[in-house]
């Protein structure tokens, strides 16, 4: 059986190093926001090529305190792309703003900045862009447009670690960015973290305030906060692994060329090459019209696939109420979309025994 992942493989190559610094870590006896956090927000700062880090609980957090460090009016309307992960839009929820999908590229799967100007209104405040899967959305084009209108733009880089568009890495585009550590991300922790990352010192010291009960000095509440901190246990593991990310992303890339060089089906199409663009594939995704039958295909043939994702933002249950009308590209991704293995713990021999099995698949 190929598996889909395996968290614990992919975790294997740094145990030594995670039970040494375990057994310092315990018996250090400072266990919230001391030097690990202090220093892997100084190290990410560093790879990504900003100015500040701010670690948090996790990247649902990073986005919700990234749209409340803004001081928006209620209401105010945040532009999301229509094919993201729900908590891209619970975000904007709970920050008490207003969601308004605008669809993406059918090709690449992000946010289409063509279609942004139709949906900007009065009410806009915030494009919030989504790097999916791993790749890079039309930065250089969405800053443009928000700098017309006024904009502040955050990326959600849950899926985009060490991505780039023209040598400049996500993150580092917009006036904040949310990155999730979820443990199935390209840096994941052995548990829930998060980080915002931004160029503002302003922004930075409030959103420090507002990960730790709004507040700057201890039992003084400046702002109405969260108790939304990263973990030193966590940064201190996301500080080994983030040594090894590019060769991580390196190798993830080398499984990819073999996809794309191996999979001939014409029920297939594979993801889109871009000028400029470097993709990390956290998702390694094509789509096909008989998704579900080759899904149970590959299963069949000892391959596990995943869905990201079966059902779009607009069409969840308990999102229903909040959008109206249809949205046909986001709808036709989430119908075709399959994941492949794409994972540290598999082979070069595994993944073109996937690419053999897709060939067969008819």
């Amino acid at each position: 059986m190929i598996e889909y992942e395996s968290l614990g493989g992919v975790n294997e190559p740094y145990f030594q190093e995670y039970e040494t610094f375990f057994a310092s870590f315990i018996r250090k006896g400072w266990y919230i926001l001391g030097d690990e956090v202090k220093n892997f927000e100084e190290e990410f700062t560093g790879y990504c090529g900003a100015k500040h880090c701010v670690g948090v609980a996790n990247g649902l957090d990073a986005l919700t305190i990234s749209l409340k460090s803004l001081d928006l009016p209620e209401g105010s309307e945040v532009i999301v792309p229509s094919n993201t992960y729900i908590a891209t839009v619970l975000s904007v929820l709970q920050a008490g703003l207003k969601p308004v999908l605008v669809e993406p590229r059918l090709d690449n799967y992000n946010l289409d900045p063509s279609l942004i100007k139709a949906a900007v209104t009065s009410k806009t405040k915030v494009i919030l862009v989504v790097h999916l899967y791993g790749k890079m959305t039309d930065m250089e084009e969405v800053m443009r447009i928000a700098e017309e209108h006024g904009l502040f733009v955050i990326e959600d880089c849950a899926q985009s670690h060490g991505a780039m568009l023209n040598g400049k890495k996500a993150g580092t585009f917009g006036h904040l960015s949310a990155f999730s550590f979820y443990p199935t991300k390209t840096l994941g922790a052995l548990g829930d973290a998060g980080a915002i990352v931004t160029n503002d010192s302003e922004l930075t010291g409030k959103i420090k305030a507002l990960r730790n009960y709004g507040s700057e000095k201890k039992y003084y509440n400046k702002y109405i906060g969260y108790n939304s901190r990263l973990d030193e246990l966590q940064a201190g593991l996301l500080r080994i692994k983030l040594k090894h990310l590019d060769a991580f992303n390196g190798y993830k890339n080398k499984l990819a060329t073999i996809y794309f060089e191996n999979i001939c089906s014409p029920l297939i199409t594979l993801p889109v090459k871009e000028p400029g663009k470097y993709d990390v594939f956290h998702i390694f995704n094509i789509r096909c019209k008989k998704r579900d039958s080759l899904k149970q295909y590959l299963q069949e043939n000892g391959i596990k696939t995943e869905i990201h994702y079966p059902v779009p933002p607009h069409q969840q249950e308990g999102y229903r109420h909040i959008f109206a009308g249809n949205y046909p590209v986001s709808e036709e991704i989430h119908n075709t979309t399959l994941s492949l293995p794409i994972s540290v713990i598999h082979t070069e021999a595994d993944i073109i025994s996937v690419c053999k099995t897709i060939n067969n698949f008819s």
